[in-house]
């Protein structure tokens, strides 16, 4: 098994983290890469984080994910700072056997990184405004399925 967790100012090769995962020989690598999105005026957006304690956090999320499902490996690297409209913030791999882990692992790793790692998220405006991005309910509710079905012995 292998893990790759990472809280880092620094952008990351996507390529690369691909194929550390595929070359673990498993039958499916599933992953999400999310970007800064523009529009009403966006021109970047600004992370903060304690790096020790969000790096913690994600390692623990990941850590979750390996005890959930039968996976080879998993990649969890979200950027802090501040980024452009189409700069990368996260990357989420995962290698298993069957496609299914993978991509359910996968939608687990991201969904839970939105909403249990400690990040705070301010958007900022081509006319020097700035807003504090709050949690979004459908994550919220994304989250909490994970959680339900966990309890019920579910991955």
């Amino acid at each position: 098994m292998s893990t790759r967790v990472a809280a880092q100012e620094a952008d990351f090769d996507v390529a690369a983290e691909l194929a550390r995962l595929e070359a673990l020989g498993g039958g499916g690598v599933a992953s999400f890469t999310g970007v800064v999105r523009g529009g009403d005026g966006l021109t970047a957006l600004r992370l903060e984080a304690y790096p020790g304690m969000t790096g913690r956090a994600l390692e623990d999320i990941a850590a979750q994910a390996m005890a959930r499902w039968s996976l080879l490996g998993c990649t969890l690297i979200h950027r802090h700072g501040t980024l452009s409209v189409g700069e990368r913030i996260v990357l989420v791999g995962t290698a298993a056997r069957h496609r299914a882990e993978a991509l359910e692992a996968c939608s687990f790793l991201i969904d839970w990184a939105k909403t249990k790692a400690p990040l705070w998220k301010q958007e900022l405006f081509a006319d020097g405004a700035a807003r504090w991005v709050e949690p979004r309910a459908e994550d919220m509710v994304a989250a909490a399925e994970w959680d339900a079905s966990a309890e019920h012995g579910k991955p």
